[in-house]
């Protein structure tokens, strides 16, 4: 048994301890907001936080987490600053990345809540975006930061 909370919700997971915390999170317990990519962490569609940090959760190993505060999308409740932004943007056209999108964003504006361009990009890097909203996003994030 691995315990992980998710979401500030204890769960006890019979679980491969090599079992992507991606697959625990959506078929363990329950929470598809998750969205599976590319499952070698190259797009950022899996973006959760583990201990406040953005980790890539298609390739990280559930043992590595045990015991650890894993937040998903879910988890933000709907009305955090950055789903606001988000939506007053009308950044998603598709949506399949957009959690792992907010989830990035969420974690950058926690750690520098008014970021330029540069930190923007830097903390961006590697959320692959197939329809090309990276405009949208930039100015969600600024947005959200009060930098609009």
């Amino acid at each position: 048994m691995i315990e992980l909370k998710v979401n500030g919700k204890a769960h006890q997971l019979d679980a491969d301890p090599d079992m992507p915390l991606l697959w625990a999170i959506r078929d363990l317990v329950g929470l598809t907001g998750t969205k599976y990519g590319c499952g070698v962490a190259a797009c950022g569609a899996c973006t959760v936080h583990v201990d406040g940090m953005p980790v890539r959760a298609c390739v990280t190993p559930l043992e590595s987490v045990a015991g650890m505060a894993v937040t998903t999308i879910e988890g933000l409740g709907g009305d955090h600053p950055v789903q606001k932004a988000w939506e007053e943007m009308q950044v998603p056209q598709c949506g399949y990345c957009q959690s792992g999108q907010i989830m990035s964003a969420v974690a950058l504006l926690a750690e520098t809540p008014k970021p330029t361009d540069a930190d923007i990009d830097s903390a961006m890097d590697g959320n692959l975006c197939r329809c090309g909203t990276y405009p949208r996003i930039r100015a969600a994030i600024k947005r959200a930061a009060g930098a609009a």
